[in-house]
């Protein structure tokens, strides 16, 4: 039996009858095969899309030079989602195309694969080339971005790599506590993850050890504001165990990179205007132009409204902010556009010493077993 204890995103009890109608819908069943969970940041249902996966080495104006390339060639940017991490950026973005078989059409994704692909190398064109991985693909069909963007980076595996980890002098203060112990009575690894507690947070643990080819027998997550405790009892899918401390020390890493992929500090960007092509290049071209680096961002079309959400920070700390505000107003009329920016409070505090196990308060708690394997496809067994 699985047993959640939720709030909404302000931290009240969940009182609307149409979103606890939609959680017992997506638990129900028939939820995961309905479609109710699956992650779409767009609202053009019938419209046909391509994706394109990109994952490389990050700089500034990375976003805005593959957004004009898209522009360039005509190809309007309905939905994306793109996470940075230790110089790694990973990216899905869906364009619009009228004919998923017109030739002109397919003429145009191969330029822009190869163009993207230009693009990802000259981003690592200073490294070794050990360290110029990039990956360009382009396919008709959706998927959940959040577990993709999991997928990529693990497959990527540098934003967690010890020989590519960017020195930061406050990366103590970010750094969540995991810690990997061995359940000699049920032959268990227990991973413990003690962090600042945010929405999400156990979506990127589960992901990561799934990808990790873990199983999770069972789980235990509590929260005592601000922070959240999480136990895991896992396995792993083909029997071996953690032998060696390296091997544990690769998990710790990973799990740690995953948490932190979400995190974002300094100033939230929304713009919402009238979705056109060249609409985001237009924007990240601004950003860009004004010295301002995005550290995360979110594209979405909702009717005829393309919703842009930028995380970004100055490069210089010259404080361009309000230069970039005014360009915009320029660029797209004070009439034509919304507007929102708003300070970021880093979600990954410094976190106490993992308590012993058994020892956190329970304000919000939730066991789950089974419930992992209908969603992540993990088989869960005694």
């Amino acid at each position: 039996m699985d047993v959640f204890h939720v709030t909404d995103q302000h931290g009240n009890k969940v009182t609307d009858c149409n979103t606890i109608g939609c959680i017992e819908k997506a638990l129900g069943p028939k939820g995961y095969t309905s479609g109710v969970l699956r992650t779409w940041p767009g609202e053009n249902a019938g419209m046909n899309y391509t994706a394109i996966e990109l994952i490389g080495r990050d700089r500034p104006g990375l976003l805005s030079e593959i957004s004009a390339v898209l522009a360039d060639l005509h190809f309007n940017v309905a939905a994306a989602e793109v996470w940075t991490h230790n110089q790694r950026t990973a990216c899905i973005l869906y364009v619009n195309i009228d004919k998923a078989t017109d030739d002109d059409d397919r003429s145009r994704l191969t330029v822009i694969e190869e163009r993207l692909r230009n693009i990802l190398l000259l981003a690592g064109e200073d490294d070794d080339k050990k360290n110029i991985a990039h990956t360009t693909s382009v396919f008709v069909g959706r998927t959940h971005l959040d577990r993709r963007l999991h997928q990529m980076f693990f497959a990527d595996h540098r934003d967690c790599d010890e020989d590519d980890l960017v020195v930061n002098p406050h990366s103590s203060l970010f750094k969540p506590k995991v810690a990997i112990d061995h359940c000699a009575e049920k032959d268990y690894w227990v991973v413990t993850v003690r962090c600042k507690d945010r929405p999400k947070l156990m979506f990127d643990i589960v992901c990561t050890l799934t990808d990790m080819h873990f199983v999770v027998f069972h789980a235990a997550v509590s929260s005592d504001a601000p922070y959240a405790s999480q136990e895991y009892y896992i396995r792993h899918m083909d029997g071996c165990t953690l032998q060696t401390e390296k091997e544990k020390e690769r998990v710790v890493k990973c799990l740690e990179a995953a948490i932190q992929r979400r995190v974002s500090e300094g100033l939230r960007l929304e713009l919402s205007a009238n979705d056109r092509v060249g609409l985001l290049s237009d924007v990240t071209r601004i950003l860009r132009e004004n010295g301002l680096v995005v550290t995360r961002a979110r594209v979405s079309t909702v009717g005829e409204q393309g919703i842009n959400v930028f995380y970004i920070r100055d490069s210089d700390s010259s404080g361009n902010l309000a230069t970039v505000v005014e360009r915009l107003r320029q660029e797209f009329g004070q009439r034509m556009m919304m507007l929102e920016v708003k300070k970021v409070s880093p979600l990954c505090a410094k976190a106490p010493e993992i308590a012993p196990r058994g020892g956190w308060a329970r304000s919000r708690f939730l066991l789950l077993g089974g419930f992992l394997a209908k969603f992540l496809s993990i088989k869960v067994c005694e």
